[in-house]
């Protein structure tokens, strides 16, 4: 017997089954594939369906056309049309076997008659079972032609074939291996492992996007920190993310029981699993490699090496083809990370305004990421920092309810600086209206007629 979440899916006047009657009306065989028929065995909510038949590319739309609001065919060449209706999206592709060329990013796609040949060449058992959808019957058949079931309950992630086999198919599977073992909980065959560790450098052939949309479903699980520890074990993090394994070379004086790296892994866990605030935990000490020196008596220092991180967390992030947003916001906040324990005397207006307005956006998280980047075992500390954090939010609440905290503006634009000085657009207004934004940042609030008599103070004195 199937689990309730199973059957549900094949519920007379369900997707699944209106597809079914299609294709057997066709004279095709379909079958719901993949990690649905996983999650659904795991009575795990699973939004994305993907669907396998022999039928080829051209008849999959011949037969879903009319029912289907709207098709996406850029997979057409692997095989693959995306079936649009009342809002789902569905996935059908022909069986199929693929292979990678030694050097390609592309994989040379083979069609194949049999559902067994199809989910030989999956990625792993759990996700090579198939159910059956036929219509008239009582329960879909599941197809588990490599164990899947067993490997559920056993909670273990092995290839169908040899690892060798299924990773030279598709070396991104070595890090969806990983994903897995943050979203699933799942530990890794020992043959996997051992061929991941073999084969790190294939995952150079596959390009930037794919790994970067891997990564982030990782980054993004409840507790990454046990996968991220395997990447780096494995290599294959040296290929992509090679900052990180390098912080496990280093020693953080005001973490004694832990390598960076392991405090890094045990900030990322800390943070909540949204990917800027992850990537930040990650990336937000990677710069202290570059700037370790050693003082007196052995003491060790890693001076500003927040400024080294950012840059190092931007260059890395460019590389992965993370959207400029997410590498702004992500580089901003190791930036900032340590700004806090700059002010261990208290916090002055001038020095809040400047916080939030370098802060921006990532005000929330900037504070959550200083909190969360508390991991030594000395409680005096912990409540040292954590009273600092509470007194910096206490001081902008305040400070929010006297002024317009959030948007530190000038009481004039570059229009009025012109018109008051009787100049063109050029770099004398860019000037100007920084030295006012400055002048608001560091005094307060002040007037336009204060704003015009600071301008005559700067003429006066050769400023501008």
């Amino acid at each position: 017997m199937l689990p309730d979440r199973v059957q549900r899916l094949f519920e007379p006047g369900s997707y699944a089954m209106a597809l079914a009657r299609l294709f057997a009306d066709a004279g095709q065989e379909l079958f719901l594939v993949g990690g649905s028929v996983r999650d659904a065995i795991l009575d795990r909510p699973h939004d994305d369906f993907d669907f396998a038949t022999n039928a080829r590319p051209e008849t999959i739309k011949q037969i879903v056309g009319s029912w289907a609001q709207n098709l996406f065919t850029a997979g057409e060449l692997f095989g693959t049309v995306g079936v649009v209706k009342e809002g789902h999206v569905f996935e059908i592709t022909t069986y199929r076997s693929e292979v990678y060329r030694e050097e390609s990013r592309q994989p040379v796609v083979e069609f194949s008659d049999s559902i067994e040949t199809d989910l030989s060449r999956r990625d792993f058992a759990v996700n090579a079972m198939a159910l059956h959808l036929q219509p008239g019957d009582s329960e879909p058949e599941l197809i588990d032609p490599w164990g899947g079931l067993a490997d559920l309950g056993a909670m273990v992630l092995r290839t169908p074939q040899s690892p060798e086999v299924s990773f030279g198919d598709d070396p991104l599977r070595m890090l969806r291996m990983y994903r897995f073992v943050a979203t699933l909980g799942f530990a890794i065959h020992p043959a996997a492992a051992e061929a991941a560790r073999d084969m790190a450098d294939r995952l150079e052939i596959v390009s930037a996007e794919r790994i970067r949309d891997e990564f982030s479903k990782l980054m993004t699980a409840p507790a990454p920190s046990v996968a991220l520890e395997g990447l780096v074990e494995s290599g294959l993090a040296g290929h992509f993310i090679p900052e990180v394994p390098a912080l496990g070379l280093e020693q953080d004086p005001h973490h004694r029981h832990k390598d960076v790296l392991a405090h890094a892994l045990a900030v990322v866990d800390k943070t909540p699993p949204r990917l800027e605030i992850r990537l930040a935990a990650l990336y937000h000490d990677v710069g202290k490699p570059d700037t370790r020196e050693f003082g007196v008596g052995g003491q060790v220092s890693f001076h500003h090496h927040e400024v080294v991180g950012a840059r190092l967390t931007r260059r890395r992030l460019r590389a992965l083809q993370y959207p400029k947003q997410v590498i702004h916001d992500v580089s901003r906040l190791v930036y900032l990370h340590m700004r806090p324990h700059t002010f261990k005397d208290g916090w002055t207006d001038r020095a809040v305004r400047r916080y939030v307005r370098d802060a921006g956006t990532q005000l929330e998280d900037l504070n959550l990421l200083v909190r969360c980047d508390v991991t030594t075992r000395n409680e005096k500390l912990q409540r040292s920092i954590q009273r600092r954090i509470d007194e910096l939010e206490e001081r902008i609440a305040v400070l929010r309810e006297q002024e317009e905290l959030d948007r530190l503006r000038a009481p004039i634009d570059g229009n009025d600086v012109m018109s008051y000085l009787g100049i063109a657009p050029g770099p004398k207004v860019g000037a100007a209206m920084d030295l006012l934004l400055e002048h608001r940042i560091d005094e307060g609030p002040y007037s336009r007629e204060e704003a015009f008599e600071l301008l005559d103070g700067w003429i006066a004195d050769g400023v501008l």
